[in-house]
């Protein structure tokens, strides 16, 4: 069974930087994409950034540039290094693992970012 668990969110103020971690728990976590998703209040949840099994990664337009997704498949960690926050990007930020019809989410971790 595969666990994930977010670490990471906070305050911090516009222009600030902060950088989330998901653990993952189980096994093969090498065949899973991971992606970081985002919920704000009221609005729906949408992708943030996902990396694949072999490292490549995609960005949505939002976060292109500001936002930096690794992966790290000896911890079996995957971490959003999130520059140049803005009000914006208020919201809960859940972890998200996908290997073909398995999908996991973790619990979220909020992060708030004041003007």
């Amino acid at each position: 069974q595969v666990q994930l668990v977010e670490s990471g969110g906070g305050l911090v103020q516009s222009g600030g930087s902060l950088r989330l971690s998901c653990a993952f728990s189980g096994s093969a976590f090498g065949s899973y994409v991971m992606t970081w998703f985002r919920q704000a209040p009221g609005k729906e949840r949408e992708w943030v950034a996902f990396i694949g099994t072999t490292g490549g990664t995609n960005y949505a337009n939002a976060v292109l540039g500001r936002f930096m997704i690794f992966r790290d498949n000896r911890k079996n960690t995957v971490d959003l290094q999130m520059n140049s926050l803005k009000p914006e990007d208020t919201a809960v930020y859940y972890c998200n693992a996908q290997s073909n019809a398995q999908t996991y989410w973790g619990q979220g971790t909020q992060v708030t970012v004041s003007a």
